[in-house]
């Protein structure tokens, strides 16, 4: 395995990693704050059990992309095409 396709595995998986953080404070953290910028009168926090597997992971990995997009632009790892 190339140093290059080394740096791409890396960026991939720090990128998911950084998805699903990304994910779970929103989903915790940020429905909680719901009431301090809209007109829902009490928290909405979850867990991600309550909030529903499948759909974590539908919100996780579509960030992980953006992640990686960015990743990919200022590692230079060329995994999207120019």
């Amino acid at each position: 395995m190339s140093a290059l396709n080394t740096k791409r595995l890396v960026v991939v998986l720090v990128s998911q990693i950084i998805g699903f953080a990304i994910a779970y404070l929103i989903i915790t953290l940020g429905f909680d704050a719901l009431p301090l910028i809209s007109t829902i009168k009490t928290p909405q926090g979850r867990s991600p059990a309550v909030y529903g597997t499948i759909y974590f992971i539908v919100t996780a990995v579509p960030i992980g992309f953006i992640a990686m997009i960015w990743m990919d632009q200022f590692l230079d790892t060329r995994i999207l095409p120019d």
